[in-house]
């Protein structure tokens, strides 16, 4: 049988393997940063109504540019983020933030371009950059994961990258970056800056979104996702804020009709209920911080979270720890930098159940 390496790919994808999180049947999973609470019945109700709706005109194409989901989202983010004056023509939406990463990386990167980001970090960013022909640049964190604005202009000016990636909270750790930072770096930067906040609606009281820069800096993105707090994983749907000249670069790359009909009936009827589907997010605040507060206590190292999972260590040997809490049917992240794991915020009683696998696996790996 043909395998991957005979195969004509491309020299520089040989010897990569594909991203994912372990998709394990587990009693408890806290692997993927999801929100735990399903949609309720009147929601499912609501968006089988207009899936049903969609469904009778599958026959034509969608809307190739999702206007009135994009109107519903600048008008969400206008009452997420105040005084942040969006209009339908200042967003756009893909499959998913990847795809809205990508895209990006279309227009901005490419061949003999660079991408500059600060890891430990999404892990995705280098990966998508990589995929589109882009040199990723490491300009690292500092020890406590934040990023510290006049090493961060300093990593700016050296490499002079094509667009830089900020992740504000961050991915693994859930550090968020002060407004400071991030116009430190816009003043700096001769390309895009991209401030991916995937996890902004989890962010403690006071801590404000880059979205407040946009009408200053016109090569500012801030990119969003239905995926974590709005619960629509399944959905597939990211969305960003730009400057409109932004909007008409992604749309010489984006791939014709790339929303489908039935992507935008769903996402539309979630905007539509975002109250409700937002509703857990100030229980999910709690449950993150009665956790980092608990694992504290146990004596482990814990980073400070804005987003609704927490990354804690440091282990040994983190794999066998790991291995235990799965041997319970509890299933976190072995992600971030060598040592720690990550926990996405769950139920009170799937945290329950984690605090007993944890304490279990700990005490087993010494």
């Amino acid at each position: 049988m043909t395998s991957l390496s005979d195969l004509p790919i491309r020299d520089d994808l040989r010897g990569r393997e594909p991203y994912g999180a372990p998709q394990l049947d587990v009693p408890v999973a806290l692997n993927t940063n999801e929100n735990p609470y399903p949609p309720s019945e009147p929601l499912v109700r609501a968006i089988g109504a207009a899936v049903m709706a969609a469904a009778g005109s599958l026959n034509r194409y969608p809307d190739r540019d999702a206007v009135a989901l994009r109107e519903g989202l600048a008008e969400f983010l206008n009452t997420d983020t105040p005084g942040a004056g969006l209009t339908g023509r200042r967003v756009w939406a893909a499959n998913g933030s990847n795809e809205i990463i990508q895209q990006i990386l279309q227009a901005f990167g490419g061949a003999g371009r660079t991408a500059l980001g600060f890891e430990p970090s999404y892990s995705m960013h280098p990966i998508i950059t990589g995929v589109t022909g882009t040199r990723w640049i490491n300009a690292f964190r500092d020890e406590d994961f934040g990023i510290e604005p006049e090493a961060a202009v300093r990593a700016v000016e050296e490499h002079r990258p094509d667009v830089v990636f900020l992740t504000s909270p961050n991915n693994p750790t859930g550090t968020a970056l002060p407004l400071d930072a991030i116009e430190a770096i816009l003043a700096a930067a001769p390309g895009m800056v991209v401030v991916d906040e995937a996890y902004a609606e989890f962010r403690r009281a006071g801590t404000p979104s880059a979205l407040t820069l946009l009408d200053r800096h016109p090569r500012l993105i801030v990119t969003r996702t239905m995926s974590k707090a709005f619960a629509m994983a399944g959905t597939r749907l990211g969305y960003l804020a730009a400057d409109p000249a932004v909007i008409d670069a992604l749309l010489l790359v984006r791939l014709p009709y790339h929303l489908s009909a039935v992507t935008q009936a769903v996402a539309r009827t979630a905007l539509g209920h975002a109250g409700e589907l937002l509703g857990s997010v100030d229980a999910l605040r709690r449950e993150r911080d009665a956790t980092v507060e608990w694992l504290r206590g146990e004596g482990l190292r814990v980073a400070d979270s804005d987003a609704n999972f927490v990354l804690f260590g440091t282990f040994p040997d983190r794999r066998r720890v790991w291995q235990g809490m799965l041997d319970r049917g509890v299933l976190i992240r072995e992600v971030g930098p060598p040592e720690w794991l990550r926990v996405s915020v769950g139920t009170p009683r799937e945290m329950d159940a984690f605090r007993d696998a944890l304490k279990t696996a700990i005490k087993e790996s010494k």
